[in-house]
């Protein structure tokens, strides 16, 4: 079985982030690989594992650092990698077809992991886009897999804790939820075998060389505005517990 994984190399969400020329961030910070994107690899190492033969291929779209957050999807359970390097920063749309053709380019997958968004952007387009592209059925949040007989049978979270039970054909896209496992981290010696793995380079424009028909642009960046102010509740137990009540209720609107 021939598995890829999507991973993406992002800002660490515990970095004091800097927006710079109005519509960019200051890339001096840490970068990792994508949280959800871990828990895609862990349940490709596992499909591995139940199918003899299976190879992982990890794909990424990124500028140049992004080796890094390959390499720890290498150390993590990936038998090789493709690089798509880019840049400048790129939009789902054009990153879904620079997947596309990476992937077409190496060989049609029998199956696509992603993790089901990306702690940067939140676009969460990219997996149904490439989905499109290949023409390949796609489950979202998917919290539970299990293949048989060239289908996947499937838990996808909802919104109020509803679970949907789905069961789609393969080959097919499916985007993960930290729900469906935990990730299992490299050990040290993981670690230094990766960097003897594979990895093949190649640029966004050898893939994609006209420029898609539409694009979507930041225009602008602004941090998160927070303004807090701390209240002393007045009184004995009943009369503390009413004051909250009546500011959660009025001021919070969270009841």
């Amino acid at each position: 079985m021939k598995i890829f994984v999507c991973v993406k190399h992002v800002p660490d969400s515990a970095a004091t982030i800097t927006v710079i020329e109005k519509n960019q961030i200051d890339e001096q910070v840490t970068f990792l690989l994508n949280p959800y994107d871990e828990n895609a690899i862990s349940a490709a190492v596992k499909v591995k594992k139940q199918f003899e033969g299976s190879e992982i291929i990890a794909v990424s779209v990124g500028k140049a650092k992004a080796s890094e957050t390959i390499q720890s999807a290498l150390a993590m359970g990936a038998d090789r990698a493709i690089h798509v390097i880019t840049t400048t920063n790129v939009d789902s749309i054009l990153t879904a077809k620079a997947l596309y053709q990476a992937i077409l380019k190496d060989g049609l997958p029998d199956l696509i992991l992603m993790g089901k968004e990306s702690i940067d952007n939140e676009g969460m387009q990219t997996m149904f886009r490439l989905a499109a592209n290949l023409n390949f059925p796609i489950a979202s949040n998917v919290s539970s897999l299990e293949l048989k007989n060239q289908r996947v049978l499937i838990e996808s979270e909802w919104e109020a804790g509803k679970i949907e039970k789905i069961e789609i054909d393969l080959p097919s896209v499916l985007a993960v939820s930290k729900g469906l496992n935990k990730p299992q981290y490299p050990t040290l010696p993981q670690i230094i075998q990766a960097k003897k793995k594979k990895i093949e380079s190649v640029t966004i424009e050898a893939l994609v060389p006209n420029a898609p028909e539409s694009q979507m642009i930041i225009h602008e960046l602004s941090p998160i505005s927070e303004h807090r102010k701390c209240l002393e509740l007045e009184g004995d137990i009943e009369q503390k517990v009413e004051q909250l009540f009546t500011i959660l209720k009025n001021e919070a609107k969270v009841i």
